[in-house]
C-alpha cells in the first residue's frame, strides 16, 4: 500500500481526440474548480494526434494559463496511450483524469479528496449513463467480464472519472494502448494491494464532437486482448 501523504497537490488531465469544441470547456471548468481549492495543481491536456483544431485550442489555453500544459502525440496512438502519457507526466501527489468530451462535471471532484486519507484509488461509476442502448449494454458486459476475470468488484470499470495517488504508478506496468487501459491499471493495482473505493457521478449527454469508442473493431480487439492480459498478469510475480 502507498504510505499516507498530504492531499494538497493534484494533477488533473484529460485525453482529447478531435475535441476542438469541448477542450476549452473542460479546461476552463478544471481551472475554476481547482482554483477554488487550497491546493497546488496542474492541468495537462493530452492531444492524441487530433486532425481538427484541438491542438491549437489546447496550446492557446496553455499560453493563457501557466498551470496548464499540453502533450501532443504526433499521430493518434489510442486512448490507452493517451492515458499513459497523462499518468507518466503527472508530478503532483494526486492524479485525476476525465475525458475531454465534457460529459462529466468536475465540480464533483472536490468531495472525493478527503477519501484519499483512507484509499489509494477512487473509481467513479455513471449513475445515469447518457449513452445509447448498445453502448450501455457493451459497458455492462465489459464490466461484468473484467470483474469476473480479475476479481474486481466495480460497477463501471471504464468510467472516465478516477482519482489516484500518483505513487500508485511508481513501477506499475502499463502496456495497453487502447480500450483495455482501465482494466489493466486497476487489475495490476489490485494485485499490488492498493485500496479502492467507488462513488457515483453524474453523466451528461455529449453536445459536441463525435464518440469514437464504440467502433466494432475496437471492441472486438479489446475482448481478444482481455484474455491475453489476464494470462500476463497472472504469470507475473
Amino acid at each position: 500500500m502507498v504510505p499516507q501523504e498530504r492531499s494538497d497537490s493534484i494533477t488533473v488531465f484529460f485525453p482529447c481526440y478531435n475535441e476542438q469544441d469541448n477542450v476549452a470547456k473542460v479546461a476552463n471548468q478544471a481551472i475554476e474548480v481547482l482554483a477554488g481549492l487550497s491546493a497546488d495543481y496542474e492541468i495537462i491536456i493530452v492531444n492524441d494526434g487530433s486532425s481538427d483544431d484541438t491542438g491549437r485550442v489546447a496550446d492557446q489555453i496553455a499560453a493563457d494559463h501557466n498551470r496548464v500544459r499540453v502533450i501532443h502525440h504526433p499521430r493518434n496512438l489510442g486512448y490507452g496511450a493517451a492515458l499513459q502519457s497523462g499518468f507518466r507526466a503527472a508530478v503532483k501527489e494526486l492524479v485525476f483524469f476525465t475525458d475531454g468530451d465534457a460529459q462529466f462535471d468536475l465540480a464533483e471532484l472536490p468531495p472525493w479528496l478527503p477519501l484519499m486519507k483512507e484509499y489509494d484509488i477512487v473509481c467513479g461509476y455513471r449513475m445515469n449513463r447518457q449513452d445509447n442502448f448498445v453502448r450501455r449494454i457493451n459497458g455492462w458486459l465489459w464490466t461484468k467480464m473484467t470483474g469476473w476475470l480479475f476479481a474486481l468488484k466495480l460497477r463501471d470499470i471504464d468510467c472516465a472519472f478516477k482519482l489516484f495517488r500518483r505513487a500508485v504508478f511508481d513501477g506499475l506496468k502499463m502496456e495497453s494502448t487502447g480500450a483495455l487501459i482501465n482494466t489493466e491499471i486497476l487489475a495490476r493495482a489490485a494485485r499490488k494491494g492498493y485500496r479502492m473505493t467507488q462513488r457515483g457521478v453524474h453523466h451528461y449527454p455529449r453536445t459536441a464532437g463525435k464518440q469514437t469508442g464504440c467502433n466494432p473493431k475496437v471492441i472486438a480487439r479489446a475482448f481478444k486482448e482481455l484474455l491475453r492480459l489476464r494470462r500476463r498478469i497472472l504469470s507475473e510475480p
